[in-house]
């Protein structure tokens, strides 16, 4: 929805606001806020709204800190779950003292990308995502325990799904807020959990994604539960992904669609899978961003570890849904929802886009069940191997001209630096399960 500088002063006033917060994301994914009193809303609508950049992560050194916050109008909401001293939030893109959009910006990022799609002829890119979760209960001091809320499996009801009233009064306040809910059921874990909401445009969609996180984690600690979106938070059981449905536009028209093709399949869709797959290994590192994502990238789990796609089964990274039209689409499945959505949104956009450029060939799909196929069979039907650890991703991004471009030098240095510090600090740990082994055996 589109507001202006006075429908919004407007409704803070009518609605009784006493708070903004002015919302941005840094590097990892992080939603970060300045808050403002009401009194200050048309100083934070005219951009002249100042914060102190050198203390977010991956942002700039203290002699270049000063940065401006300019608010995105159609962004304005009003918190459903303050009766009193009303709270609305405006997501704001990230600005210089010169007037520059600011280079290690994930929001400009993405919009930079899809400038690169606009050169191409495409008006938008359409996203629908999936992220998933896990609920777990807290204990008398509200933190979290390893107990999930339920017992409950894939489309379970209650009572076997005691998440159910959680998860229906989320999505409740997430329609209150705009949201377009279209399914929402029990994932295949205990305690995990999907809700569905429809497809937007790109940055729209990652907006989306940061606010539903917020809500999901609020009204989880409503219900005295803890919401994780950690990849990987148990052993044994299926991880949380967040599938990334994806298609391009010109207007009104869907390119990925081509009625005369069997799959209904563009050759631009197919171009884009192509460059999707080529660079699939280097931009993993963005949509797993954590060790922890890896633990969830292991065969066993329904996670797609393999990099091949098919239109009639799951096992690939990319699968074709049958719906056509307007909803032909492709449905990269590897992200998780640890991922920064504006930083894996790009990526996976700048892929594609190199893939319709170059008029990559898009190899034949893989049709059989890739987790009962030996190495050798996958060697032989060409199916590379997604990144087993954070170290390796990283090292597959470092070598990857197309998607460290679609970074920027700035957000690629701090990046990297960032990731480097968390796998070193993983790597020199020593863990339980290292006591476990060798403790007594050694």
């Amino acid at each position: 929805m589109s507001f202006t500088k006075e429908e919004i002063i407007r409704s803070a006033k009518e609605e009784k606001v006493r708070f903004i917060r002015l919302q941005f994301t840094d590097l990892l994914g992080t939603i970060k806020n300045v808050e403002i009193p009401v009194s200050q809303l048309e100083k934070a609508l005219d951009n002249k709204m100042m914060f102190d950049g050198s203390s977010i992560e991956g942002y700039v050194r203290i002699e270049e800190s000063d940065m401006y916050l300019y608010p995105d109008l159609e962004t304005w909401l009003i918190y459903p779950w303050y009766e009193e001293d009303k709270i609305a939030r405006l997501i704001c893109d990230i600005y210089m003292p010169d007037g520059t959009p600011f280079a290690g910006d994930p929001r400009a990022i993405l919009k930079q990308n899809l400038k690169k799609a606009e050169e191409l002829g495409f008006t938008s890119m359409k996203v629908g995502p999936e992220p998933e979760f896990f609920l777990f209960k807290t204990d008398e001091k509200g933190s979290p325990t390893l107990e999930v809320n339920d017992q409950g499996g894939y489309f379970d009801l209650a009572p076997t799904d005691l998440g159910e009233n959680c998860r229906r009064e989320i999505v409740l306040t997430l329609e209150e807020m705009g949201f377009e809910i279209e399914a929402s059921h029990h994932e295949v874990a205990p305690g995990q959990h999907e809700i569905d909401f429809k497809y937007a445009n790109a940055v729209k969609a990652a907006d989306q994604i940061q606010t539903f996180k917020l809500v999901v984690k609020t009204i989880a600690r409503k219900h005295n539960l803890h919401a994780t979106f950690m990849p990987k938070p148990l052993f044994g059981v299926n991880g949380s992904g967040m599938h990334c449905h994806q298609s391009l536009f010109k207007g009104k028209e869907n390119s990925f669609y081509n009625e005369s093709d069997m799959l209904g399949l563009s050759e631009t869709a197919r171009q884009y899978m192509a460059g999707i797959l080529k660079h699939a290994r280097a931009f993993t590192v963005l949509t797993n961003p954590t060790v922890n994502s890896y633990k969830r990238l292991v065969p066993g789990y329904e996670a797609p570890v393999y990099v091949a796609w098919s239109a009639s089964n799951r096992s690939p990274m990319i699968r074709v849904p049958a719906s056509r039209g307007l909803s032909t689409r492709i449905e990269v499945r590897s992200p998780d929802p640890s991922a920064n959505p504006y930083l894996a949104l790009a990526v996976m956009l700048r892929a594609g886009l190199d893939g319709i450029e170059n008029k990559l060939t898009l190899p034949e799909p893989t049709d059989r069940n890739i987790y009962v196929m030996s190495e050798e069979e996958r060697i032989e039907s060409g199916i590379p191997v997604l990144p087993y650890s954070l170290s390796e991703a990283l090292e597959s991004l470092l070598n990857n001209e197309i998607i460290c471009e679609a970074l920027g030098d700035h957000a690629l240095e701090h990046f990297i630096e960032l990731k480097e510090i968390e796998w070193d600090m993983y790597r020199t740990q020593v863990h339980e399960w290292e006591r476990d082994q060798y403790m007594t055996s050694y």
